[in-house]
């Protein structure tokens, strides 16, 4: 989980003298989310190290881009702010909005499960002011749960995961005159993830998917990094508790069972693993479901 005081637009709206931190959380997988209110403010966001969403809740008539003073905000708007990206804001009046924080691990992560694209290759569109009906309702029911409750957080996490997968959907492009360089041909990215993919159950090593490449582990690391976005033991990690989130919401195994056809080496293992990226057991994410 990402720390708030890692989050530059978080840092940059906790300054402003008349904005108001209402509700925040750190979700699973680095997402974070947070409701804050403002009035009579200009903010700049310089180039941070995140993407941010925003939905306007209520007001924001009177917002607007410094560079753009005639395009005014309004409730259920969305803006994208990515990574690396400066915006310049001035808040005319009062406003509520959600904002929904990404790492740059999760985007990449996206990027190569829904696109099958290189994360180097992609990058979020910029936007402001958008009109999604689905995706102002999805932050609506992510601001209304109680995100105190366990229960609640865990859903709120695969809620957060929905509005993330969406706008990698549809936010999401090739970025122009880039020339990639080192990296998996991406014909060997593809069918190493899909060998990834056939084998979470076994205990695949560095050395043998280096192998399946026929490079050193060292190199194979690097180019792995660059293709894929996050180190191999982030990116098998990753995948395996997907797939145990997968299994808990829509079956019956028992938990033992699950763990090992994630890959897991015991249900303790699993337990462990699980309550670090979700601040929960397996257990009590399969009874949110269920509940």
């Amino acid at each position: 989980m990402t720390p708030f005081s890692q989050l530059q637009v978080f840092n940059v709206m906790h300054a402003a003298p008349n904005a108001r931190l209402e509700h925040s959380v750190q979700l699973a997988d680095g997402l974070s989310a947070a409701v804050w209110s403002n009035r009579d403010d200009a903010r700049d966001y310089q180039a941070p190290s995140h993407h941010t969403l925003s939905c306007y809740i209520s007001d924001g008539t009177g917002t607007f881009r410094r560079q753009r003073p005639s395009d005014k905000g309004a409730p259920d708007k969305l803006c994208i702010m990515p990574a690396g990206s400066e915006s310049n804001w001035v808040v005319n009046g009062s406003i509520r909005l959600a904002h929904l924080y990404i790492s740059e691990e999760q985007f990449a992560l996206g990027c190569i499960r829904l696109l099958d694209r290189e994360p180097r290759e992609m990058q979020l569109r910029e936007a402001t002011f958008v009109d999604d009906r689905e995706q102002a309702q999805r932050f609506r029911q992510l601001i209304g749960m109680a995100w105190d409750e366990p229960g609640e957080r865990l859903l709120a996490s695969s809620l957060a995961h929905a509005i993330v997968d969406h706008a990698v959907l549809s936010q999401a492009g090739l970025r122009q005159g880039l020339r990639l360089k080192g990296g998996l041909a991406p014909s060997v990215r593809r069918q190493l993830a899909e060998y990834i993919e056939a084998h979470l159950d076994q205990p695949l090593s560095l050395g043998e998917l280096a192998l399946r490449c026929n490079l050193s582990e060292y190199h194979f690391a690097r180019m792995f990094r660059a293709s894929f976005g996050l180190p191999p033991h982030q990116y098998l990690l990753a995948r395996r508790l997907q797939r145990a989130c997968q299994m808990l919401r829509h079956g019956q195994q028992p938990l033992l069972q699950i763990a090992l056809h994630c890959g897991f080496a015991s249900a303790s293992h699993f337990s462990n693993r699980f309550r670090q990226a979700f601040a929960a057991t397996p257990g009590e994410y399969r009874a949110a479901w269920r509940g």
